[in-house]
């Protein structure tokens, strides 16, 4: 008869993850789109288990913050902080939505295509 095994399996806790941080480096929108290149993804096996996993997850194509945390099965908030990480070790590249200068001429143009696209 085999021996009963604990349910809990090799359940790690979040906080053991990020190392009891709860907030990351920097502040990274859940559409922010990340990739990594094969370079990036080799240097990555150094950085941890975890994170090499996420870079592997953003090679060759484009995945979202919120896409990266369901694909790698990371409560959200881990996988902000490990993504910030190797944002900032150059292990990933963001690639932000939006600039910050020029965000109002370009909601005032979106907006108007609205307005004709709603015409039509």
């Amino acid at each position: 008869m085999e021996p009963r095994r604990d349910p809990r399996g090799a359940l790690v806790r979040p906080y053991a993850v990020t190392r009891g941080r709860t907030e990351p480096s920097r502040d990274i929108a859940l559409e922010a789109v990340l990739t990594s290149s094969p370079t990036q993804v080799a240097e990555s096996r150094f950085a941890g288990h975890d994170k090499h996993r996420i870079a592997t997850v953003c090679e060759g194509r484009a995945q979202s913050l919120a896409e990266i945390a369901a694909y790698t099965r990371m409560p959200l908030g881990v996988a902000r902080v490990l993504v910030a990480d190797l944002v900032a070790d150059g292990l990933l590249t963001l690639h932000t939505a939006a600039p910050a200068e020029g965000f109002e001429e370009r909601m005032e143009i979106l907006g108007r295509v609205l307005s004709g696209l709603r015409r039509l």
